[in-house]
């Protein structure tokens, strides 16, 4: 695996695909700036070793406009992102108000060691998505050098993520976002301490079906938080009230639990509930056993005995794995499960554990907490994380590695 440490970019334009993929308010100012931060050491080393960076990137998935079938949207523009990456680099950063043409080309070619400019948003052709070939080369033209450092969208066979590396056989690595995600996932999947907790929240036990299949054979434990512990607690027979279940799949819900027997696995599902009259922050609160819900109320969060037994079988863990909150954790009268999670993992990390925090809510519960820098890993790519592990691969790593 070659990263930006093994090739000198000196006097070389390196054409850098990022993940600047950040929300952005109504007056277009940055929320969250994790993912460009991540990508600032990758920057920062080419242009240590005497290069210049072209930064290409996505943002949101506009739309094309249904008169004229442009896909430019003012919403989306990478433009809003220019005077903040400027700010983190400390030093001007270009701009051109495409990725291909006449003026990203001029643009490029007048580019001097040193320098960064950062093209248009790719998704304004539809051609990034698609995966066209010579929209690949013409990005390619702008650079001497490919760097892949965009872990969240390597699941993604795109102009930009995978084709393009084809245009560079002899000069494409990946930045240090990309060579850390790849490490990190190694670690948990091929050098792994036991015992291995894998922690699996959300909404839906459709969206974690293949992650959990993959991972069965690797952990000793499964703890079920989130929304889907209502499709396995029905499954069993259990009084789900109001509660989201998904009813096509109760016997993937039954099949995981045999499956867990057969393999040894333990498997955890919460055994109480902090349920509500309504989907909304100041609904009326009962905790009650998870398999008695009552009519009217819908689970939103784990109860004070599960988190007790998910912070047990946490503290004796060796290696995490934490994909998905245990409940509505947005509002704060839902969020304690989720909450009391992360401190557990944070509490097992101090004592050695190796901690991997993948998927948006997850990621986005352990910043909401200031908990980033008590974890081993946070992992910039959600939907990429999980595909790995359920496939062992992603197209953005076979086009660099190959």
């Amino acid at each position: 695996m070659k990263t930006v440490d093994d090739y000198n970019f000196k006097n070389k334009k390196a054409i850098v695909r990022v993940d600047f993929n950040v929300p952005l308010d109504a007056q277009y100012t940055i929320t969250d700036d994790t993912r460009i931060k991540a990508a600032i050491p990758t920057i920062k080393k080419i242009l240590s070793d005497g290069g210049s960076v072209l930064l290409m990137s996505h943002l949101g998935r506009p739309k094309p406009d249904a008169t004229s079938g442009n896909f430019y949207d003012e919403k989306y523009s990478l433009k809003h992102i220019v005077s903040h990456l400027s700010n983190l680099l400390n030093k001007p950063v270009k701009f051109v108000t495409n990725c291909i043409g006449a003026e990203a080309k001029n643009a490029a070619q007048q580019l001097k060691n040193g320098e960064v400019l950062l093209l248009e948003n790719l998704r304004f052709h539809k051609q990034e998505t698609a995966g066209t070939e010579s929209f690949a080369k013409e990005l390619a033209s702008l650079g001497d050098v490919y760097v892949n450092d965009a872990f969240g969208t390597a699941h993604r066979a795109h102009a930009s993520t995978t084709i393009i590396a084809k245009f560079f056989p002899n000069d494409k690595v990946f930045g240090y976002v990309m060579a850390n995600e790849l490490a990190s996932i190694d670690k948990l999947l091929n050098k792994a301490e036991k015992p291995f907790t894998a922690i699996m929240g959300g909404a839906k036990v459709s969206g974690k079906i293949l992650i959990i299949e993959s991972l069965m054979n690797k952990i000793d434990n499964l703890i079920i938080g989130g929304g889907m512990t209502y499709t396995f607690i029905k499954a069993q027979g259990g009084k789900t009230g109001n509660s989201l279940v998904e009813d096509d799949k109760l016997d993937v819900a039954l099949k995981i639990l045999r499956d867990a027997k057969a393999k040894g696995v333990n498997i955890y599902i919460p055994v109480d509930t902090v349920a509500g009259d309504a989907f909304d922050n100041n609904a009326k609160k009962v905790t009650v056993d998870s398999n008695a819900v009552p009519d009217g109320y819908m689970g939103l969060d784990i109860g004070p005995k599960t988190e007790k037994i998910i912070a047990d079988v946490v503290n004796k863990s060796k290696t995490i794995l934490w994909n998905g909150p245990m409940g509505v954790f947005e509002m704060d009268n839902f969020e304690h499960g989720t909450k009391a999670v992360a401190q557990a993992i944070a509490e097992a990390t101090k004592k050695g554990a190796y901690s991997l925090i993948g998927g948006g809510d997850s990621v986005a519960a352990i910043n909401k907490y200031n908990m980033e820098s008590e974890v081993s890993y946070v992992s910039t790519g959600g939907g990429a994380l999980l595909e790995y592990i359920e496939s062992g691969s992603l197209p953005g790593v076979k086009a660099v590695v190959e």
